[in-house]
Parts: structure tokens; C-alpha cells; sequence
């Protein structure tokens, strides 16, 4: 996370939104002390008031024989991202830097069992489909008998239990009003100037 407090989002409905809206997430480990990196769709759980995030791998994935012992990790969800020129400020004697947004969860990871991974399969799916609607949605019931259950053989699934959930909407809060909208007007109708003529 960014370290200017400027910047932080620690409001958990706006932190969970922004990952459903962003669920493709990088997942970081360290197993053994050598780093991994591996990358997955996410379905957020509410397990009681505890957040879960669930992601499967594939079976040649250098993380997945890691996922039966479990390993702690953390997952970084990325928005849009702008670079931003001095030139559109006001102000004189700025430097360039970059606009963004994203989303941090840490916390232990353990292998989901075989039931566990088909209903995140279904809930993925549904999830991912309704932002195609009105698309008539697409299920594993369209696949041939046996087909899915194949495929299964592939993949991993984990859940990551949510310890630490941390954002950084880096949207220029910490120049001027004017320095800020002459920012947002360099990037035209880019995401980030959306953001940034809101912040």
C-alpha cells in the first residue's frame, strides 16, 4: 500500500465492491522462502461475519502442490491506472507520478475440498454471466455428460481468509482543487480523471 494516509481506503463495503468489480487477482506467497505469484478469479464468501476469498488454480500452477499444507499469502486487486504529466497542473515544479487504484487481502490460504470447488465453479460462473446479461447465461449444464467432471481433474481450488483488507485510491487527494481537475482534464475521459473529478 501506497504509505501516504491520503490515500488509504479502509472502508470494507467500499473495499469488497471494488473486488467484485475487479475479481481477476494476483496472489503472492512465500512457501519455504522461495516467492510465488499465480493469478485467479475470485468469489468473495461471507463465512459469518468472517470474508473468505475463493480462487482456484490449475493442477500444473508452480502454487497448487502448496495448497494442501496452506500458506499464507496476499491477494492485490488493480483497477484502472493513469500516468500523470506535470504539465497538466497548475502549480509549477511538480514532478510526473501515477494514478491508480487497488485493493489488498492477506491472510492464511487452505485447499478447498471437492464440493467446495464445484459451487465456486457455479458461483464464478454466475457471477462473471450476469455482467453479459441479457445474455441468456452460460452454465455446465450445456456441457456433454462427463465433460466437466474431466475438466475438474485440472484445477485446485483455495481460500484465502480475509486478516487484512487495505486499499489505495492514489486519485491526486493531496495537490490543490485546481492542480487536480487540470490532471483530470490532461487524461480527457480516461477512468482515473472520472475518479479524480469526484474525489
Amino acid at each position: 500500500m501506497h504509505p501516504a494516509a491520503s490515500f488509504h481506503v479502509e472502508d470494507r463495503t467500499v473495499l469488497l465492491d471494488f473486488l467484485r468489480a475487479h475479481p481477476f487477482v494476483t496472489i503472492a506467497a512465500s512457501v519455504g522462502g522461495r516467492p510465488f505469484v499465480a493469478q485467479s478469479p475470485v468469489v468473495i464468501r461471507d463465512l459469518g461475519g468472517e470474508i473468505a476469498l475463493d480462487f482456484h488454480l490449475s493442477r500444473g500452477n508452480v502454487l497448487t502442490p502448496h495448497l494442501t499444507q496452506g500458506f499464507r499469502a496476499v491477494v492485490l486487486a488493480t483497477g484502472p491506472d493513469a500516468y500523470i504529466s506535470p504539465d497538466w497542473y497548475e502549480s509549477a515544479d511538480q514532478v510526473p507520478t501515477w494514478n491508480y487504484q487497488s485493493v489488498e487481502a492477506a491472510g492464511s490460504v487452505a485447499p478447498l475440498n471437492d464440493e467446495e470447488l464445484v459451487a465456486l465453479l457455479d458461483d464464478l460462473s454466475a457471477q462473471e454471466e450476469a455482467r453479459l446479461l441479457p445474455k441468456t447465461p452460460w452454465t455446465r449444464h450445456k456441457m456433454k455428460p462427463g465433460k466437466f467432471e474431466a475438466m475438474l481433474r485440472g484445477i485446485q481450488g483455495g481460500r484465502l481468509f480475509v486478516e487484512r483488507l487495505e486499499g489505495t485510491f492514489k486519485l491526486s487527494q493531496n495537490k490543490t482543487a485546481a492542480d487536480r481537475l487540470g490532471a483530470a482534464a490532461g487524461l480527457g475521459d480516461h477512468p482515473i480523471a472520472r475518479l479524480m473529478r469526484s474525489t
